[in-house]
């Protein structure tokens, strides 16, 4: 199966100019026969975080505003991972939607929120995803630093990882060659659980905003299959597997009891 990570540029905050980028690169999918397109964390209107009113561009996911706003995204053959602010009761959620031919089929919640006092409440469920035959989970962004969300996805069936980011960073917040940290933690992910990493960045400059464009896609074993060019907007496509392997690295710890007792006292131990 074909899978692709839309590198796209970084918007002004609030801007909705994204679904006609995302709908071209839709068309261009079509064309090639690319299965799963992932889009960038908060492609739609940008993160809360940086906005003075993330309320004008939240969207409720629970009516039909968001099929509403998805529908020129629509396709009878490329399901669409597109990130937005969701707002739910009152409260601002960093979410990716997963739109599959006309109807949304499932949202992930961002669990993480990257900052300390971000305006995004942290989410609270790790599901999974079925289309055109591929089980899939995804995590935003910092949630890709954690190693058990991808655990217990991949746990559930899930041989392929989506991550949707935003790397745009603010004057003297910067990170050190940020785009390689991410590379490496998508090689992590991806051995640790024998999956697919497809992480999808922005790149551009806005606001001060400097991302480095941190999209690429790694295979099962570790290898990166695709990278994306620093400041440049890029669609990457790599065929995946859609089966999940028999046997997963490092997954029969259970053969020594004596380790799977001492690492069920670590995690259980009160901070």
């Amino acid at each position: 199966m074909k899978v692709a990570a839309y590198q796209a540029p970084l918007l002004r905050s609030g801007s909705l100019e994204a679904l006609d980028l995302i709908r071209k690169r839709v068309e261009w999918c079509e064309a090639r026969g690319v299965a799963i397109l992932c889009c960038p964390e908060a492609i739609l209107g940008g993160l809360a975080d940086d906005a003075a009113d993330p309320a004008e561009f939240a969207i409720d996911a629970h009516g039909d505003a968001l099929r509403i706003a998805l529908a020129p995204l629509a396709s009878d053959t490329v399901t669409t991972i597109v990130g937005f602010t969701e707002i739910a009761a009152g409260r601002l959620y960093n979410t990716a939607a997963v739109l599959h031919k006309r109807s949304v089929i499932g949202l992930y919640r961002k669990l993480y929120p990257a900052i300390n006092r971000s305006v995004y409440e942290a989410g609270d469920q790790m599901p999974v995803f079925h289309a055109d035959g591929l089980i899939f989970g995804i995590v935003i962004c910092n949630d890709s630093n954690y190693f058990e969300p991808a655990r217990i996805m991949a746990a559930r069936g899930a041989t392929a990882l989506f991550v949707p980011s935003n790397n745009g960073l603010p004057p003297g917040k910067s990170y050190p060659d940020l785009a390689t940290h991410a590379r490496n933690v998508d090689i992590a992910r991806a051995v640790e659980n024998s999956v697919w990493v497809i992480r999808a960045d922005v790149d551009g400059e806005e606001a001060g905003l400097t991302p480095e464009g941190s999209s690429g896609i790694v295979d099962p074993d570790g290898v990166v299959r695709q990278s994306a060019g620093r400041w440049a907007e890029d669609v990457l496509v790599a065929d995946s597997e859609t089966s999940a392997r028999s046997s997963r690295r490092g997954w029969d710890a259970s053969r020594n009891r004596a380790v799977v007792d001492e690492y069920a006292r670590l995690v259980s131990r009160t901070p």
